[in-house]
């Protein structure tokens, strides 16, 4: 038996309002991808500062990957650095799109957001050669602390009534580390494990795991709600899909496993 036709009318009412809202988004659209080399989220080749299209690897960034094509939303993705200049012309720029991000309460109203990717620990590390011993934040004001630019471990140390010594890379905060002109890197974990094996450190020590952090992509605050809604429903779909995205490293699917839809 067929359809009333009643529900028929009703039927093709809903449709042509779906096509109109999935059709708002201009021909050819297409987002300005960055992101920077924060492995094992993203990373260029042999942990190289810059790469495009398909060089850029990562857990995170598979992800990213596989919500555009299910969002049927084109994009170009590049690697750069220094995160900071990145981070600033996805505030400035329409149609510029960043990943990682940490979503914090001090760039909350400033981009419009898709996630979660991924999570990470916030973590401080001393050097080999020093002991310091801490329960809390609080206890380390005294401290000389080096954080990345415009990251999400930087404002979460300021919100907190530190102040940081802010550098452009985490390997040149690393470096200072090593030196002596840190007493503590405050980074992501298990980001340092990378940097550290890359520069040959060893012994750097744990000192205080401070706050979890789940990473974004952030858009600018111009990019169309169409585009933001349908990337989110694609990562929907692939939270709901368990480990999806981390296929190719199964030994960091303890970095997603704890996403949910928002």
């Amino acid at each position: 038996m067929g359809l009333p036709r009643i529900a028929i009318l009703l039927l093709s009412i809903l449709l042509a309002i779906s096509g109109e809202a999935h059709a708002e988004l201009p021909k050819n659209y297409q987002i300005i991808l960055q992101t920077d080399n924060f492995p094992p989220f993203n990373m260029g080749p042999s942990h190289k500062n810059f790469a495009r299209g398909d060089e850029v690897q990562g857990i995170a960034t598979d992800t990213v990957r596989e919500i555009f094509k299910r969002a049927g939303i084109g994009y170009s993705l590049t690697l750069r650095s220094p995160w900071d200049r990145i981070y600033t012309q996805t505030l400035t720029d329409s149609g510029h799109g960043l990943f990682s991000v940490a979503r914090t309460t001090q760039n909350e109203g400033q981009f419009k957001w898709v996630g979660p990717l991924a999570r990470y620990e916030s973590v401080l590390l001393a050097a080999a050669d020093k002991r310091i011993d801490l329960s809390t934040l609080t206890q380390a004001k005294e401290l000389q602390i080096g954080a990345q630019k415009s990251s999400g471990v930087s404002q979460y140390l300021e919100s907190q009534g530190l102040r940081p010594t802010d550098s452009l890379s985490e390997e040149e905060n690393l470096r200072k580390l090593l030196s002596g002109r840190l007493d503590l890197w405050a980074t992501a974990d298990p980001v340092w494990r990378y940097h550290a094996k890359e520069q040959g450190a060893e012994g750097l020590t744990p000192v205080l795991s401070f706050r979890a952090e789940d990473l974004y992509l952030a858009l600018h605050k111009d990019t169309p709600d169409e585009a933001v809604e349908r990337l989110q429903g694609a990562l929907n779909e692939v939270i709901g899909e368990g480990y999806a995205g981390c296929s190719k490293t199964p030994d960091l699917c303890y970095l997603i496993r704890d996403r949910k839809v928002p």
